[in-house]
């Protein structure tokens, strides 16, 4: 079975980790919302684009090695 992604569903499923992600946090105690949104939130975007990017260096050398 291959998994068939486009930019498209990569981006929707990006946002939705980032989403559920966030949506789990708001009812943590220790953590006000506005930490929550000015600095998880952005950490969690940076750190999933660099993994978002690792992923497609290594899909790119894996295909053609």
């Amino acid at each position: 079975m291959a998994l068939e992604l486009d930019t498209v569903k990569t981006m929707v499923a990006f946002v939705l980790v980032i989403a559920i992600g966030t949506a789990l946090l708001f009812p943590m105690p220790g953590m006000t919302t506005s930490t929550i949104l000015m600095m998880v939130v952005p950490s969690m975007v940076i750190f999933g684009l660099i993994m978002l990017a690792i992923g497609v260096a290594h899909g790119q050398y894996r295909a053609t090695h």
